[in-house]
């Protein structure tokens, strides 16, 4: 029995979602409630990692029983009572938000054919306070029209080597393509969404924080597109915090498609973006 969940957080509350030694993960918490409705521990793939502060409000995971486990769990075994299983015992900023059976050729990470990120910023000389680890604040200079430019230039096929960090286990290749980059504007809220069929480490928030120096006065947009034609190492790249991102959600092949083509794994970079 192969169980595939869509999960939300609020990253403020985790030190990212990769399980770890030292630190609250997204990982450990789910597979701790799991393992005392199962009796023992599973393990959880996901669509991808996320950097601590980072939010998600669509991570895939999947995990997988065995037939002993799903019968010594009784009633458990069917889907729809996991959701409030699990919800009834996380912490309250994560949650399960749905829960479904996965055919047996479904993977969280190797089924994916993109992710779709958001970036918000406030820009406002106040914060509301409920926007506190929710988006990235910015005051006075900031052209929104060049952020806009910026995004159209990232769209289709490039090298993001300039906008990754080393990580030290690099893929083989850093090419992606952005299939849209959209950037809206409504009163001091900025976002935006960049739907691709990869992301490379940190490199969303490489690409905004890039956009962001440009739109404020303090870069050219020379130096950007420079960087993002080079496909090489940049030395003193513009990050922007990890509170302004979330994973909207992983995308993935539908049903028919599935069955049909059943998707095979395949390396893909799978660290926050």
């Amino acid at each position: 029995m192969k169980l595939r969940l869509l999960v939300a957080y609020d990253g403020t509350a985790f030190r990212g979602f990769q399980s770890q030694t030292h630190g609250r993960t997204v990982q450990d918490t789910l597979e701790e409630v799991i393992a005392v409705i199962v009796g023992e521990r599973v393990i959880l793939h996901a669509s991808g990692r996320t950097d601590a502060g980072v939010h998600a409000l669509g991570q895939t995971v999947h995990f997988e029983l065995t037939p002993e486990q799903v019968k010594q769990i009784g009633r458990m075994g069917e889907v729809e009572r996991w959701v409030a299983a699990l919800n009834s015992s996380l912490p309250p900023e994560l949650r399960v938000m749905k829960a479904t059976r996965a055919s047996k050729d479904f993977h969280a990470r190797f089924s994916t054919r993109g992710k779709i990120y958001r970036y918000d910023i406030w820009h406002d000389p106040v914060l509301p306070p409920h926007l506190v680890n929710r988006a990235w604040h910015l005051f006075g200079s900031l052209d929104c029209s060049i952020i806009r430019d910026l995004a159209g230039r990232i769209e289709g096929s490039h090298d993001f080597r300039g906008f990754c960090a080393d990580s030290g286990s690099l893929p083989e290749s850093t090419v992606r393509t952005i299939r849209k980059a959209a950037v809206k504007e409504r009163g001091s809220s900025i976002s935006i969404t960049l739907e691709g069929d990869g992301f490379l480490y940190r490199m969303v928030r490489m690409l905004v924080g890039g956009m962001v120096r440009v739109a404020q006065g303090k870069e050219d947009p020379s130096i950007f597109l420079k960087r993002l034609a080079e496909g090489k190492p940049w030395p003193t790249p513009a990050m922007a915090p990890a509170h302004g991102l979330y994973l909207v959600r992983a995308l993935y092949r539908g049903k028919r498609q599935e069955q049909e083509n059943p998707t095979k794994p395949r390396k893909v970079e799978s660290r926050a973006a």
